[in-house]
């Protein structure tokens, strides 16, 4: 029944006008992104590699962007190795190409992802809140893999569409506000061939995506 919910509540937002995206989130969706296990949610295929537990353990304030040079088939592989080595480099969260989501680790894991928070030049947000501050012990991190061989080709529409949810998902679990979702290039400094993640995190930070 909260499934179903969280469905009819899931496409009456879909299909309003961006002033009614910008109201707090429903109570059907905080319900269910606040349970535990390995919860079906409508509008996402997830492969849990390690399932929920209570949200009040997470340390997560921040949601951090990244996206991976690696062919289709390599956020399946990279959750893979990261469930098996939880703190290597890499995120909790793999997105594949065709939208499948990996949750690789537990929640409670911190992985090693961003390079400290070091960008303090203000070029893509003010980094003032943002220096030496968000970083990979209190940002979860999702990784949106596929970008090979052309670092600068955008996320799947699959990527996008599996994004809508899951962004809005993490925000109920963790309470965490739309002014917090970073791309990994506006709080890092990274490869200057493209601005990694940055296009995802707009989307998420826009009250009508």
């Amino acid at each position: 029944m909260l499934a179903r919910l969280f469905a009819w509540t899931l496409l009456a937002a879909l299909a309003s006008p961006p002033a009614a995206l910008a109201e707090p989130l429903s109570s059907e969706l905080i319900a269910l992104a606040r349970s535990a296990g390995t919860p079906d949610i409508p509008g996402l295929r997830i492969v849990w590699l390690a399932p929920w537990g209570d949200h009040r353990n997470a340390p997560w304030r921040n949601i951090l962007v990244h996206q991976t040079e690696g062919p289709a088939g390599s956020a399946r592989n990279g959750a893979r190795e990261q469930a098996k080595t939880p703190t290597r480099r890499g995120v909790t969260i793999w997105v594949e190409t065709d939208g499948t989501v990996y949750w690789a680790v537990p929640e409670t894991v911190v992985t090693t992802h961003g390079d400290g928070a070091n960008r303090n030049d203000n070029k893509y947000i003010d980094n003032k809140p943002t220096y030496r501050q968000v970083t990979r012990t209190n940002s979860i991190g999702i990784e949106f893999a596929g970008n090979y061989p052309d670092v600068t080709a955008p996320a799947t529409q699959a990527q996008i569409d599996a994004w809508r949810v899951l962004a809005r998902v993490l925000q109920a679990r963790y309470d965490i506000p739309a002014e917090r979702i970073y791309a990994h290039n506006w709080i890092d400094y990274k490869d200057a061939r493209y601005c990694e993640g940055c296009e995802l995190a707009k989307l998420a930070r826009d009250p009508s995506f």
